[in-house]
């Protein structure tokens, strides 16, 4: 069984930084591509950032500039810096198989004084 945990949530003030992790566990496929998804509340889920096996990366227009995803294998980061209060969201990871994705839990971030 699949399992994505995410972590490295929390409240931070406007222009601090976070550090989140997702980590896959349960198979012994390649992950083609993972991703970092959210959701504010009352929005629809967006693409924040993506990384395939390749070293491909992209991201989402609101992020360019402050937020960089890496990964190694199976583990995926995102380095979140100059935080604003609309990155206020649950920020979910989601791992691509190519024949099957999973979603992880999804992890707080709050951005407030």
């Amino acid at each position: 069984q699949v399992q994505l945990v995410e972590s490295g949530g929390g409240l931070v003030q406007p222009g601090g930084s976070l550090r989140l992790t997702c980590s896959a566990s349960g198979s012994h496929f390649t992950i083609y591509t993972m991703e970092w998804y959210r959701q504010a509340p009352g929005k629809q889920r967006e693409l924040v950032a993506r990384i395939t096996s390749g070293g491909t990366i992209n991201y989402g227009d609101s992020v360019k500039g402050r937020f960089t995803v890496s990964r190694d294998n199976d583990t995926m980061y995102l380095q979140m810096n100059s935080l604003k209060p609309e990155d206020t969201a649950v920020y979910y990871c989601n791992a691509d198989y190519g024949f099957v994705d999973y979603w992880g839990q999804g992890t707080q971030v709050t951005v407030s004084s």
